[in-house]
């Protein structure tokens, strides 16, 4: 954390130079006046309906709610402060709290928030640099998460590019810490590498590219988070077996008219160079529609084979197969804007647990329903 707060510091020193630099060939940017210009505020929540049969488990049947809140503040026009909080205190891949009958108002909305985001952002150009705690930034056709979460962050120091024809992103982060019982007894370091490139064609966009996510520090390690391994390789004393340097390769075509819709189609594989067997995984999804008015909707679908150390188990998908890895299936997503603030959507999933996922130690039917309503505020 040392390092990362230093880098905080070099990062604030240069922006404020450069904003203190007299330029006299070039307009003067328009600044914000006021401290509330400045501010952002901005959260969502999310009430969810749940239900989970499995042939190696009890079934559940559960009520659940995450909570997110947004506060960003422009020190100045390139240096932003970003801070978030979440529900789901303890778990790194989910927001989601289960609601008890047992159990006070208290401990829903204060005991269970983590600090989900705390960095410091320069941006210039079309690039920027985050430093601190920061929000997924790996570029995901159609948002899959093969290799990442959606609520995944990255603790370290971090710098992206974008223009129209390609984007990347370059990154040194620490597998971010949580406070339970189940901490790796040494440090995991993340170096992460991604290129996509964009090619517009007669009626579609192209986007190809693909990354390299090594890990150091994983073998011989125990596992980062409660949650165990989620899938992975474990030897007779409870650490890692493998390493993880995954190759990650994608492409993914959209359509602006397809029957009326955005329609788009994608392919990703995810290789882990690091392992010799049980170490590849792909998903191929589609999506038609979008939800950017009210009464738009959009549906997708998504078929996922993932080998057990194809990844990085604790840091993808939280969703599918209950996390992890060792494992295939289907995903069917909905979604409608109901309201300008409130929209309503479905996860529906048919997968199969390989045998050493399943409890049992056999190949097992593994079914998930989710049933989402989302305020916006």
């Amino acid at each position: 954390m040392r390092k990362i707060a230093l880098s905080m510091v070099v990062i604030a020193s240069v922006a404020m130079a450069d904003e203190n630099r007299v330029v006299t060939d070039v307009p003067v940017k328009e600044t914000k006046s006021t401290f509330m210009d400045r501010l952002h505020m901005k959260g969502d929540l999310r009430l969810r309906h749940e239900e989970i049969e499995r042939d190696d488990k009890d079934d559940k049947y559960r009520e659940r709610y995450r909570l997110r809140y947004n506060l960003n503040f422009d020190i100045t026009d390139n240096l932003i402060f970003e801070s978030a909080i979440s529900s789901g205190k303890g778990n790194p891949t989910s927001g989601n709290v289960s609601f008890k009958d047992d159990e006070s108002i208290k401990d829903y909305f204060i005991d269970a928030l983590k600090i989900d985001i705390l960095d410091i952002a320069y941006k210039f150009d079309n690039s920027w640099i985050r430093a601190g705690k920061s929000k997924h930034h790996m570029y995901r056709p159609i948002k899959t998460q093969l290799i990442w979460d959606n609520d995944i962050r990255f603790e370290g120091v971090n710098y992206g590019y974008k223009d129209d024809s390609k984007n990347y992103r370059l990154g040194i982060n620490r597998v971010h810490r949580l406070e339970n019982d189940a901490e790796s007894k040494d440090d995991i370091y993340m170096v992460v590498a991604q290129y996509v490139q964009s090619t517009k064609l007669e009626n579609s966009k192209l986007n190809a590219g693909g990354g390299f996510y090594y890990y150091d520090g994983v073998k011989g390690n125990t596992t980062p988070y409660a949650k165990g391994a989620l899938g992975n390789s474990l030897d007779a004393n409870g650490f890692y077996e493998n390493d993880y340097a995954i190759l990650e390769a994608f492409s993914e075509l959209k359509f602006k008219n397809i029957l009326g819709k955005p329609f788009k189609v994608a392919g990703t594989l995810a290789y882990n160079t690091a392992v010799s067997s049980d170490n590849f995984g792909y998903d191929l999804s589609m999506q038609l529609g979008d939800t950017k008015k009210i009464n738009d909707w959009k549906v997708g679908y998504t078929y996922r084979d993932i080998e057990k150390d194809a990844v990085f188990g604790a840091h993808n998908d939280s969703d599918f197969i209950a996390g992890g890895t060792d494992a295939k299936g289907h995903i069917i997503t909905t979604k409608y804007k109901m309201a300008k603030n409130l929209d309503i959507g479905g996860h529906f999933q048919w997968s199969t647990l390989n045998a050493s996922k399943a409890s049992t130690g056999i190949e097992s039917d593994y079914h998930r329903i989710q049933l989402d309503a989302i305020l916006k505020f």
